[in-house]
C-alpha cells in the first residue's frame, strides 16, 4: 500500500501517556500513519492546518483551547473528521462534541491515564479504518441545519397504551446520533407508533443520549430497562453494551434486554432487534437503516422483509457512511432508499402502507 492510500491521523491528548499509548495502537494498522501529535488545543489547529491529516483523535480537556472551540474552528475552516476519546463521566460533553462535528466517540476505561488505556485497541482500529469511507461534506450539513427546535411543551405523562399500534425499528451507527435527532425532531407531534432504537453506543452513554432525545423531540424517549410496553409516541432505546430484543409476557409484548457476549461483533445489534422485532409483529412493522459502517442490520431487513414488514434505507446522498444502509440494500428486501430528510415523511407514509416506489437501481451498487 502506497503512503497515498494511508490514513493520515494526527492525534491530540494532553496527557503524553495517553498520545503515546493511542500512537502505538495506531500504528498496529498497516493503513494507519500518525502524523503528528498535539498537546493543547493552539498546537493542535496550528498542526491540522500544517499537515493536513484524514482524521483526528481528540481529547476534549485540554489547556489553551478546550476541545469545542477547536472544534468549531476546525468544522469552519478545515473540515476534518474527528473521533474523540474521552472519558465515561464526560457524556454530556461527547454530545455537545457530536452536534459540532465531531463524527464517533470511543469512551476511555478510565478517565485518568492508566494501563486499561490499551484496551480501546480493537474498537479505535476498527473506527479509524472506516473512516476512509466517511462523507465529511455531509457532517458539514448537518451541523449547518441542526433539527427544528421543540416549541411546545410535552406532556408530563407518559403516552397511553394503543392496542395495535405499529412499530418501527431503526438501526444506527457512525453519524447515527445527529441522523435519529434529526429524524424524531422533524415529527411536528408524535406519530401513531412505537419506536425501538439500536444505535452503535457503548454502556455508560446510552441512558444520557435517551434523555438528550427526550428533550429535544416530542417523543417520550428512555433507555430500554426491559419490560416496558410498546405504547404509541414512545421509543426505546438499547442500553449501550446489550442488545433489545422483544417477547410475550402476560398476553403482551414488551421489550427484553440481553447482555452481550464477547463474541458478539456489534453491541447493540441492529440485526437482533429487527429479526425480534421481526417475530412479534410481522406485517405491522417498518424498519429504517441510517449511516453507519459495517453490515449491521443486514440479516435483520431479511427477516423483516420475510415477516411481510417494509425497510427503509438512508441514501448515499445524505449518509456520512454509506456502509450499513448499503449492505441493506443489496440484500434486496429495501422498499425505499431515501436522503435523510425524507425519512420521517416516509415513515408517516409508511404506516399507512403507502409505498409506491421500489427500491431497485437506487443507491443500490
Amino acid at each position: 500500500m502506497s503512503q497515498k492510500q494511508l490514513i493520515r491521523v494526527l492525534v491530540i491528548d494532553d496527557s503524553a501517556f495517553s498520545r503515546q499509548t493511542i500512537t502505538r495502537m495506531l500504528r498496529t494498522s498497516p493503513l494507519v500513519e500518525v502524523v503528528g501529535v498535539a498537546r493543547d488545543g493552539e498546537e493542535a489547529l496550528r498542526k491540522t492546518f500544517e499537515l493536513h491529516p484524514d482524521l483526528i483523535t481528540l481529547d476534549l480537556e485540554m489547556p489553551r483551547m478546550d476541545g469545542f472551540t477547536f472544534l468549531r474552528l476546525v468544522m469552519n475552516k478545515r473540515p476534518t473528521p474527528v473521533l474523540v476519546i474521552s472519558g465515561r463521566a464526560g457524556e454530556q460533553d461527547v454530545f455537545k462534541a457530536l452536534d459540532l462535528g465531531a463524527v464517533d466517540f470511543i469512551a476511555k476505561p478510565d478517565s485518568r491515564a492508566t494501563p486499561e488505556l490499551s484496551t480501546i485497541q480493537s474498537e479505535l482500529i476498527r473506527k479509524v479504518h472506516s473512516m476512509r469511507d466517511l462523507r465529511i461534506d455531509k457532517v458539514r450539513e448537518r451541523i449547518e441545519s441542526p433539527p427544528p427546535a421543540l416549541r411546545r411543551p410535552k406532556p408530563s405523562s407518559e403516552p397511553v397504551q394503543v392496542p395495535g399500534a405499529p412499530v418501527v425499528v431503526i438501526g444506527s451507527s457512525t453519524g447515527g446520533p445527529s441522523a435519529l435527532m434529526q429524524t424524531l425532531a422533524a415529527f411536528s407531534d408524535p406519530p401513531d407508533c412505537s419506536f425501538l432504537i439500536a444505535q452503535h453506543m457503548p454502556a455508560g452513554f446510552t441512558k444520557g443520549f435517551a434523555e438528550r432525545l427526550d428533550r429535544l423531540t416530542p417523543l417520550f424517549v428512555r433507555e430500554a430497562a426491559g419490560g416496558e410496553p410498546l405504547v404509541a409516541g414512545s421509543v426505546w432505546v438499547a442500553p449501550g453494551g446489550h442488545h433489545l430484543e422483544l417477547e410475550s409476557r402476560g398476553g403482551r409484548v414488551v421489550t427484553r434486554v440481553v447482555a452481550s457476549e464477547p463474541g458478539d461483533k456489534y453491541s447493540p445489534s441492529v440485526d437482533r432487534l429487527f429479526e425480534s422485532a421481526a417475530k412479534h409483529f410481522g406485517p405491522d412493522l417498518l424498519a429504517v437503516v441510517l449511516t453507519g459502517m459495517g453490515d449491521d442490520g443486514r440479516r435483520g431487513v431479511m427477516a423483516v422483509k420475510q415477516g411481510g414488514g417494509m425497510v427503509i434505507a438512508e441514501s448515499e446522498e445524505s449518509a456520512v457512511i454509506f456502509g450499513m444502509p448499503q449492505q441493506a440494500i443489496r440484500s434486496g428486501c429495501v422498499d425505499r432508499v431515501l436522503a435523510l430528510g425524507d425519512i420521517p415523511t416516509a415513515i408517516q407514509s409508511g404506516l399507512a402502507r403507502d409505498f409506491a416506489e421500489p427500491a431497485q437501481g437506487k443507491g443500490a451498487r
